[in-house]
């Protein structure tokens, strides 16, 4: 099981956090858990979903920066569609 304070941290690697919550969804599929067993996992879950948010937004920050020609910044948005949300 995943440590809450280290969701909150962000100390597991990307991979990691996305196996678990795939072990979550499938626990939560099956329906064979108690009620509070269920919330629990689901609120694991949303944590875990977004802390893999918070990695994904800070490597897109990365990519810019990597971007970046000279003291002009070149910003390549990843998701051209999602860009004026």
């Amino acid at each position: 099981m995943t440590n809450n304070t280290d969701i909150e941290k962000n100390e597991h690697k990307f991979e990691e956090l996305v196996q678990r919550l795939e072990e979550i969804v499938g626990k939560l599929e099956e329906g064979q858990l108690e009620l509070e067993e269920s919330i629990t996992l689901y609120e694991e879950g949303v944590k875990i979903s977004k802390a893999c948010e918070n990695v994904l937004h800070k490597a897109e920050k990365k990519i810019e920066k990597l971007i970046s020609i000279g003291s002009e910044l070149k910003r390549i948005p990843i998701n051209p569609e999602t860009e004026n949300i």
